[in-house]
């Protein structure tokens, strides 16, 4: 776990917990309880190196094999 948080730090990673930071300040400003929750799930998805999807990227791979295809005539 203290790998996870510590390395592979990329830009996007540091505009995300950026962008985190900078809500959970600004919902205070405000008092609104709905941007606190989305400033915390930002900065969370950057110290966790996590997305929508998880750790892994979003696209699938959609593999089709040929050998079992049968030309129909």
């Amino acid at each position: 776990m203290k790998n996870i948080v510590i390395q592979n730090w990329t830009f996007f990673r540091v505009i995300r917990l950026l962008m985190g930071i900078a809500i959970i300040f600004q919902s205070f400003i405000v008092k609104d309880l709905f941007f606190v929750i989305a400033g915390f799930v930002f900065s969370a998805m950057a110290l966790f190196n996590t997305s929508c999807c998880g750790t892994t990227s979003c696209n699938s791979v959609n593999i089709e094999s040929n050998k079992n295809k049968k030309e129909i005539i």
